[in-house]
């Protein structure tokens, strides 16, 4: 067997979407609930990448969020303060030079965000000058196409060439598990990016159809526990894409403790892929409506 193939035959890979279905459903209705709670949402708060990917960003609107992360610093000394900030690679130096709130990290996308489909060489280029800009985390999208085609070695070998540009960097691996079309390849695509080197993996892109569901996310715990218990390394989660309501990251929350338990719940191992998700909870705390970022 080649590498690949041993790797992944250390893990149950043949999925059941119904089970997965069943299951993630018996979570929602049991275990949601007790989860909703202000300390909870707090903690969500503070795991939140705030995020703007679209074409008309500049360099007046992505200081103005910055300058929105470091205003929410003074105006709400007794919260926390957002994971990151996520912006284009061409932001990065900006953003790590505007933003004077200690902990949040200068984040960015990369790797030819969100197809994933440009030359090798310009994707480890453009996240080696991320890196050399202030870029503190990075996240790179999955190449599905050539997943999808079964060739898990250009896979891998894009994964870790990137990982490569990093170095100690966290690299967050984007699926685009709503493109992946079963629980089965979810699974395989999880293992795959983690042995290749992700320090995260994240379900989407928010660029395509179908983003973040309580299914991926409960089948890419599964994966991380698993290749948790097999090498002791523990890889970081981030649902992103669709998160539209509190109630939708309390799910995302509470399958991560359902799984994985309280040991992934922290702001560094648990992040949210969401900037409207930052106001709600704020107006959920607040007792009022709060329209801050």
């Amino acid at each position: 067997m080649s590498k690949i193939e041993q790797a992944l035959s250390k893990y149950n890979t043949q999925i059941d979407d119904a089970q997965v279905r069943e299951a993630v459903k018996k979570i929602i209705a049991e275990k949601v609930p007790q989860n909703d709670n202000e300390e909870v949402k707090r903690f969500m708060f503070g795991s939140i990448e705030l995020t703007t990917l679209t074409t008309v960003d500049s360099a007046e609107s992505v200081l103005k969020l910055v300058e929105k992360v470091n205003k929410f610093a003074h105006d709400y000394p007794d919260m926390p303060h957002v994971a990151t900030v996520v912006t284009y690679p061409r932001f990065t130096k900006l953003v790590s030079e505007s933003l004077e709130v200690e902990g949040v990290i200068p984040t960015c996308v990369s790797g030819a965000f969100p197809s994933s489909q440009a030359l090798m060489e310009i994707k480890v280029a453009e996240t080696a000058l991320a890196i050399r800009d202030g870029a503190k985390n990075v996240d790179i999208v999955l190449h599905v196409g050539e997943f999808l085609s079964g060739d898990y070695e250009t896979v891998c070998e894009e994964i870790q060439e990137q990982k490569a540009a990093c170095g100690e960097v966290p690299m967050k691996v984007i699926l685009e598990t709503g493109d992946l079309g079963s629980a089965s390849n979810i699974k395989i695509a999880s293992i795959l990016s983690m042995y290749a080197g992700a320090d995260y993996i994240k379900t989407s892109t928010g660029k395509e159809k179908i983003s973040a569901t309580p299914e991926a996310v409960y089948v890419m715990c599964q994966a991380i526990k698993e290749y948790y218990d097999e090498t002791g390394i523990q890889v970081g989660l981030k649902p992103a894409g669709g998160i539209n309501t509190v109630m939708d990251a309390l799910t995302y929350y509470t399958i991560v403790k359902e799984v994985l338990g309280e040991k992934w719940l922290t702001n560094e191992l648990f992040r949210l892929g969401t900037s409207r998700l930052a106001n709600l909870l704020l107006s959920e705390l607040e007792g009022k409506e709060v329209k801050f970022f």
